[in-house]
């Protein structure tokens, strides 16, 4: 019997890739499906949705609406930051009313880390640039501040930037949830067995990372831009976790919340209907 081919997109980051080990080097059987990996960062993943051009794909929850007739998000795989997370970034301490009043860079319009920050601060004024690009905008002084995401979120005071405000710890304070930022999509025309079985195989492969934590994340520290090994540890804590196994009820939740908000501010054109796939154990039964 042929096997089913499935791409998995995902970024290039430590977090991802600690959490892709297993799949990646062969250390959870894929069953049925033949499996590639494809590389790029969340923004680029984001535009790709839109023409449905992967069968599973990371997706930022910001960018859901905008694809959600041809996807579902998975239960598994879904970064959250549990009262941190995206990071403005500053030469000198300035407060919200000043923030307000300045030009924000940001990591690109569909990722969540921008719409919480139009959340936080409505009608703040912004300029997209690729996300590698931002911290050293604002340490060049071309920029006043920027929204860091990925590694940059533990390693901007290696250039003397000032966290002036993390928009996890806002949404948390707002909510007393956590904020939600990327996730899993999985293509509907696949049909409702192969979404939960794919499911699956990422719930897999998040839960052998975390059991075998030293080996993935020395194949992690490769993706980690600079970090050692210590703050690689920390940064793959922050988003692979147990929510990453399954985002559970108040996961779910906070989604719901999060692009509820965002439509009720005219941050995106249409109300949010999210469906989550259910990755029942009884589903995972590999020939």
């Amino acid at each position: 019997m042929p096997r089913i081919r499935a791409t998995i997109a995902h970024s290039p980051d430590a977090d991802d890739a600690f959490m892709f080990y297993a799949l990646s080097q062969g250390k959870v059987a894929t069953g049925k499906y033949e499996v590639t990996h494809l590389l790029n960062d969340i923004e680029t993943l984001n535009r790709a949705a839109e023409k449905g051009t992967y069968e599973v794909t990371a997706i930022s929850y910001h960018q859901y609406p905008y694809v959600a007739r041809d996807y579902a998000m998975t239960c598994s795989g879904g970064s959250f930051g549990e009262g941190y997370g995206p990071v403005v970034v500053a030469r000198k301490d300035l407060s919200r009313a000043e923030l307000a009043r300045t030009v924000i860079a940001i990591p690109g319009e569909r990722t969540s880390a921008t719409l919480a920050l139009r959340l936080c601060l409505p009608g703040v004024k912004t300029v997209a640039m690729p996300f590698d690009k931002v911290q050293p905008a604002v340490a060049a002084g071309e920029i006043e501040a920027g929204v860091i995401i990925h590694e940059g979120q533990l390693s901007f005071g290696d250039d003397r930037l000032r966290g002036v405000l993390d928009l996890g710890d806002w949404w948390k304070a707002e909510t007393g949830l956590p904020l939600p930022l990327g996730g899993n999509a999985v293509r509907k025309d696949l049909g409702w067995i192969a979404m939960a079985e794919l499911g699956a195989l990422i719930r897999d492969t998040v839960a052998y990372a975390l059991a075998h934590r030293e080996e993935a994340l020395t194949h992690a520290l490769s993706f980690a831009r600079g970090l050692d090994r210590g703050r690689a540890d920390r940064f793959v804590g922050m988003y692979v976790n147990d929510r990453t196994l399954d985002l559970g009820a108040d996961g779910k939740k906070s989604v719901q919340l999060f692009l509820e908000r965002a439509y009720e501010a005219k941050l995106i054109p249409m109300k949010p209907v999210i469906e989550f796939v259910e990755t029942a154990k009884a589903l995972r039964r590999w020939p």
